[in-house]
Parts: C-alpha cells; sequence; structure tokens
C-alpha cells in the first residue's frame, strides 16, 4: 500500500484548518497543523512534508517570511508551497509567486479547490522527476542535454535565453511563473536580449511555437504560465 502524503498547513484559524484538514484526511492525505509562523517553519525542518500550505497572515512571523525561508533553506527548497490569505492584490501574488511559492488561494475558497490544487502540484512534482532529458509538449519536443526544440522531427531554431525561458516553463507546467523569475534563464551573451525584456523573449517564442496552439499564456499583472492542455485555436 502506497504511503500518504504528508501535508503541513500552517494556519491561525481554526475554522479554516478544520475545513482543510477533514477535507485533506478524506482525499487520503495525512495533514498537520500550526497555528504560528515560527513554529510552523521548525514543522517544517521537523516533519519533511511533502506539500506546505501556507496562511499570509500569522502571529510570530508572517507566512512571506516563512516561505522565504523555506525556499532559501537548502534541503527544503524544493518542498512545494501553496500560500493562503485573504489579501489577493497583484502585489501579493507577485511577491508570493516570487519567493518561491507554488500557488496562490485567496480567502474565501472551496476546501475542494484548494485539494485539487494541492494534487495538481504534487502530480506536476512528479512529472517533473522523469522529465529529465526530453520534455513533450503536443508535437514538440525540448532536449534538455542539447539545447535543441523539434516540432515533430525538424528541428525550430532558438536561442540560449528562449531555451532556459521554455524549459523553465515545462518544467513548472500550469504554474504562473513571474517575469523575473523568468529572467534568471536569460542570458547576457544573448545577442536577442532588448533591455532584458521578458515580453519580448515570450513574444518570439509565441511566433516559432506557431499560431495553431497559444500555449504561453499571459496572466495579466504576474507573469506567464505554459498550460496544461493546448486552447483551441480560434478561426
Amino acid at each position: 500500500m502506497a504511503q500518504k502524503k504528508r501535508l503541513l498547513l500552517i494556519e491561525d484559524e481554526e475554522d479554516i484548518a478544520a475545513l482543510i484538514k477533514l477535507q485533506a484526511e478524506v482525499s487520503g492525505y495525512k495533514l498537520h497543523v500550526e497555528v504560528d509562523g515560527l513554529n510552523g517553519f521548525r514543522a517544517v525542518e521537523r516533519e519533511r512534508p511533502d506539500l506546505v500550505i501556507l496562511d499570509v497572515m500569522l502571529p510570530g512571523q508572517n507566512g512571506f517570511d516563512v516561505c522565504r525561508k523555506i525556499k532559501s533553506h537548502p534541503e527544503l527548497k524544493s518542498t512545494p508551497v501553496i500560500m493562503l490569505s485573504a489579501k489577493d492584490e497583484e502585489l501579493d501574488v507577485i511577491l508570493g509567486l516570487e519567493l518561491g511559492a507554488d500557488d496562490y488561494v485567496s480567502k474565501p475558497f472551496s476546501p475542494k479547490i484548494l485539494l485539487s490544487r494541492i494534487k495538481a502540484i504534487l502530480r506536476r512534482g512528479k512529472e517533473n522527476e522523469k522529465t529529465k532529458k526530453l520534455a513533450r509538449f503536443g508535437e514538440f519536443s525540448l532536449d534538455i542535454d542539447r539545447y535543441i526544440l523539434r516540432k515533430a522531427d525538424q528541428a525550430v531554431t532558438i536561442t540560449l535565453s528562449e531555451f532556459g525561458i521554455l524549459k523553465r516553463l515545462l518544467l513548472n507546467r500550469g504554474k504562473v511563473l513571474t517575469r523575473n523569475q523568468l529572467l534568471d534563464d536569460v542570458h547576457n551573451d544573448d545577442a536577442f536580449i532588448v533591455d532584458r525584456n521578458i515580453d519580448v523573449h515570450i513574444a518570439a517564442l509565441r511566433k516559432k511555437l506557431g499560431p495553431n496552439f497559444n500555449w504561453i499564456e499571459t496572466v495579466r499583472g504576474v507573469g506567464y504560465r505554459l498550460k496544461e492542455e493546448p486552447a483551441t485555436a480560434h478561426n
């Protein structure tokens, strides 16, 4: 029998914590609850959960600081983090994502929706472990070791920066990445750089991926993501 995935919830509102715990256990997960940021981070160190659900407004230490500590810790940085907050302003979402959060859910929310996000992130992590050398999407494949993008059997010419951005989007498929996160994959020696403008690279990638599918989706005010499924072409 497969071992249950272990979730850690850091949330000080008892009613919300109880609802999430109930839904998680019904869905087959083990869930541990902490109610403040300091003890929450210690629990991450101690328990090494498969995923952390982290509220922003916490006593002791806020969720942004806890997320920063998790993602800067060499042994914890790969732990997926979903942030919860009553705040849904763009700046809060961007801050959470740039600190390394894998998703951001605004209150109020349905516990079932949250669990669907958890399942998607854990599934994506498992798929990413398998995606070491060749990443496929539709009729395209990206050869990670050889820096080659192919459409069917034909090579598609892309720059080093475009390769880095596309690789990051593929390995985080379905997850929104901010422009600053994607700029990590832009190379200063790439002749295609125009003032390090990530939008220029995205536009070039969209053109090379062709008009049939809108693979790269703009999330207004935040950044970009590669869709889980291709969008339907419009006539």
